[in-house]
């Protein structure tokens, strides 16, 4: 470390941010392809979002140019099917997950007093897979093969049967694409906000923005599977006739709703609790007093992230499911709305406890509490069966949903643009200009949505493009039409707003709103290293607390204040207590990702195009790339402790037992076993309720063979952490038991691949695909398993590991751990199926 200066002589602010700013900044014109900071890789999904909001804004506007009148030549039936469906898809997979995540990554590190997010390249990849992945679904749309079988994409109409073009297919692979963003992102802010925080920024002063987005990204972790597979069993139906959702062959159209919605419900909630958090934060500042009700908030949320889970059946109430089950997710839906209300009611409380002042953002905020209520109302009232019964599938649910989720999402998000603004740019808004655009939109959203409930109500079904005279739905509809012009007026005005504070707003002074949030400790707009020394924490509001510490953090009085090395240096914390634990070493920019995401892509489009020999050879570019990460990202030297301000001396991250990359697998591999649990799930559903069960002539597999590959997969892990064992005598682990590991692991992997090729005819009973699928299940984390170790014994070779380098072994351990304990229920599922056949047989 001979560039590191002794803690002594202390750089001067000037050099200090000189220095900083040679090792953060992305370079300049190509290079900035290779950026990987979060301020960014955030502004980067929040101009993306903003743009394919205004691609689904078009759609809808030519939704209502068709049904504004009866019998509209406007647009034809195929076409409008393309329409209603790109415009759901464009609104809640490309706007809304990817804007709340920018916002996230752009704001989250500042606010917990961090340089960057925990894992930077992976928000990179994050970003490219979504503009790639949405890419294919525009290009689908202009070329005319968009998706045309609704968002939802249910069976059987989106099956090869009744969709035979690649439209649907553009929809299973483009989204599946896009979900390996969110996947990042949930990952990555999870590990961000529990691990890289302000030193004394303990769980109970964290801000309630971070609370928000830590339910939100574990329910992505637990939520987004289920759709992944229903993807994934789907795609594979269309391709390889494999019948997981055709009653004929033994499957079930209901098993891709149960799939869907287990994501589709909790995705409402995902959607709002980013947007609660932007009101939570930004609301007590606007009214000039702290939020009342911390803790039940916290309470709160946590609530909604669990209750949402039980919530999915509530939209298959008309499906014929049994009396007692429609109850109990009819309570559950009511009951949902306790948590919400608690904090709606805490909001209200906050703004009679201070002095709410017309702000343009204030503006925002009333409007989301008119309309969000609306929402709520009309959502318990869906929630009663027999109601859901009169009006399942008519406009009045068109109406609610967009009830719900424009005014629990668009209108907070329009106040955090306006509220934020002078973070991003240093320029204050023209707010004649905002004020004007707020009355456009809400004024003309409520014409639309609000006259669609009668519509609804009048009996006028959802997703027709065309309508009789006579019904009492022409006038409505004209008006709804009307409406949304006005409100597309509105948000082109909003747009226009935005665009002119970047050359003609005034310059804003340093903290315009007084807030007592960290990321405002920052310059506006933020260096790339955010902070020039790391802040220690004391309050929930620590500006109000210490209204120089911006000051003082620009001058080095902070932890970190010495650049050194060329390292990229931000602090990891213990989860609860907050206190330092080691030093996080970021990486620079690099191309690595987009190579990455690239190769993904490329992928994706071999399988839509059918190019089966293509898609063969490419995830072994992708696993290759992903090596590539690798070795920035270790030493083959220790370091011991390194000074890290106020006399304190750190190790750095890959020092320690359980570094940031040891929880990211924690994390996976919960997303993971949400996969396996739905993968068992889909399996059991079939055998109790899918018609056309057990199969003609049973299901035969080699018991022994299956315990043998159960056998083999526990050996792997146990060698794989028995390999540890020498690390504290001798330094190095064993090596012979990491071949072991990987030779354990390839072997259960071939016998299994030999297991799945001997299933008789999977594409002629379900019994037979859904064992394919747990068998290649465990075969993929097989071979996976095979890098793993292999990975780990060249890291050992190279010198990557020691007794205090020894990161890598326990992340690989937790995936053998994983797939032995995944592999052994797979195995015992596939081998309790020929005992439950006649079962179920018997019941029927």
């Amino acid at each position: 470390m001979s560039e590191t200066r002794a803690a002594s002589t202390p750089l001067s602010p000037v050099a200090l941010h000189q220095g900083l700013d040679r090792i953060w900044s992305t370079p300049k014109g190509w290079g900035r392809l290779s950026a990987v900071n979060h301020t960014v890789i955030g502004r980067r999904f929040i101009i993306a979002a903003f743009i394919f909001f205004a691609i689904g804004g078009l759609l809808a506007m030519l939704i209502r140019a068709q049904l504004a009148t009866p019998h509209s030549g406007f647009v034809g039936p195929a076409l409008y099917n393309q329409i209603f469906t790109m415009h759901g898809t464009v609104m809640m997979f490309l706007f809304a997950i990817p804007m709340f995540e920018g916002v996230a990554m752009y704001f989250l590190p500042k606010m917990l007093g961090a340089r960057d997010l925990a894992f930077p390249r992976l928000s990179a990849l994050g970003f490219w897979c979504y503009v790639f992945g949405g890419s294919i679904l525009i290009v689908a749309l202009l070329t005319g093969y968009a998706p045309d079988s609704g968002w939802f994409m249910y069976t059987p109409l989106s099956s090869g049967k009744h969709s035979p073009g690649i439209n649907a297919d553009v929809w299973l692979l483009g989204i599946t694409f896009v979900e390996i963003s969110a996947m990042g992102a949930a990952i990555e802010l999870t590990v961000s906000i529990l691990k890289l925080r302000a030193p004394g920024m303990t769980l109970a002063r964290m801000p309630l923005f971070a609370w928000y987005i830590l339910v939100t990204a574990g329910m992505m972790l637990v939520g987004f599977p289920p759709l992944i597979l229903g993807s994934i069993l789907l795609e594979l139906e269309r391709a390889f006739d494999l019948p997981f959702f055709d009653p004929t062959r033994g499957g079930d159209p209901l098993l891709w709703q149960h799939l869907f919605w287990l994501f589709g419900h909790p995705e409402v909630y995902i959607i709002f609790l980013p947007a609660a958090g932007v009101i939570s934060t930004i609301l007590p500042v606007l009214v000039g007093r702290p939020i009342l009700g911390y803790s039940w908030i916290v309470v709160a949320v946590t609530a909604m992230g669990f209750l949402s889970f039980g919530l999915w059946v509530h939209h298959m109430f008309t499906v014929g499911i049994p009396h007692l089950a429609q109850g109990f997710f009819s309570a559950a839906s009511v009951l949902v709305a306790v948590p919400t209300g608690i904090q709606i009611f805490l909001w209200i409380g906050t703004m009679m406890a201070g002095r709410p002042k017309l702000t343009v953002p204030m503006l925002y905020l009333l409007g989301f509490f008119f309309v969000f209520v609306c929402g709520g109302l009309t959502g318990v009232m869906l929630a009663i069966v027999p109601f859901d019964w009169q009006v399942h599938d008519t406009q009045f649910v068109v109406a609610h949903m967009h009830y719900v989720l424009v005014g629990g999402f668009i209108f907070p998000m329009l106040a955090a643009a306006y509220y934020w603004l002078p973070h991003f740019t240093g320029r204050q808004p023209l707010y004649n200009v905002g004020t004007l655009a707020f009355w456009l939109i809400f004024i003309g959203f409520n014409a639309t949505f609000l006259i669609m409930h009668l519509t609804g109500l009048y009996g006028m079904p959802r997703r027709y493009y065309t309508y009789e005279a006579g019904y009492g739905w022409g006038a409505l509809n004209l008006v709804s039409s009307i409406g949304g012009f006005v409100m597309t007026m509105g948000f082109a005005l909003f747009a226009l707003d935005m665009l002119f504070q970047f050359r003609l707003g005034r310059i804003a002074p340093r903290n315009p709103w007084r807030a007592g949030t960290l990321e405002w400790a920052t310059a506006t707009p933020p260096p790339s290293y955010a902070f020039a020394s790391l802040p220690d924490v004391a309050s929930r509001d620590p500006l109000h607390e210490r209204p120089d510490l911006g000051q003082e953090l620009a001058a080095g009085k902070g932890y970190l204040a010495e650049p050194r090395n060329g390292w990229q240096e931000t602090l990891v914390v213990s989860m609860n207590s907050a206190t330092p634990q080691s030093i996080a070493i970021l990486p620079r920019p690099t191309f690595l990702p987009l190579a990455t995401a690239a190769a993904i892509g490329l992928f994706v489009l071999s399988l839509l195009f059918k190019l089966y020999w293509a898609a063969a050879f490419l995830p072994i570019a992708v696993l290759a790339l992903c090596l590539a990460w690798t070795p920035a990202s270790g030493a083959r030297a220790d370091l011991g402790p390194v000074p890290a301000g106020r006399g304190l001396g750190l190790p750095v991250h890959f020092e320690v037992e359980r570094p940031l990359s040891w929880w990211a697998m924690v994390f996976l591999l919960l997303a993971n076993g949400t996969i396996f649990a739905s993968l068992v799930f889909g399996t059991l559903f079939l055998w109790l309720v899918a018609p056309n069960w057990p199969p003609p002539g049973g299901l035969e597999i080699s018991q022994g063979r299956l315990l043998l590959i159960g056998s083999l997969v526990v050996v792997a892990a146990l060698a794989a952490r028995l390999a540890q064992r020498p690390l504290g005598q001798t330094g190095r682990p064993s090596l012979p038991l990491l071949v072991g590991t990987l030779a354990a692991e390839a072997l259960a992997a071939g016998l299994t691949l030999a297991t799945l090729f001997d299933v008789p005819t999977p594409t002629g009973h379900a019994t037979f695909a859904t064992v394919c699928a747990l068998l290649a299940y465990l075969a993929l984390h097989a071979v996976l398993g095979v890098v793993f170790a292999g990975f780990a014994i060249w890291r050992v070779m190279a010198g990557y590991v020691s007794a205090r380098r020894s990161a890598d072994l326990g992340i690989g351990s937790l995936w053998h751990d994983y797939t032995a304990v995944s592999g052994l229920l797979a195995l015992l599922l596939v081998a309790a199926l020929p005992f439950l056949l006649p079962l179920r047989g018997s019941v029927g």
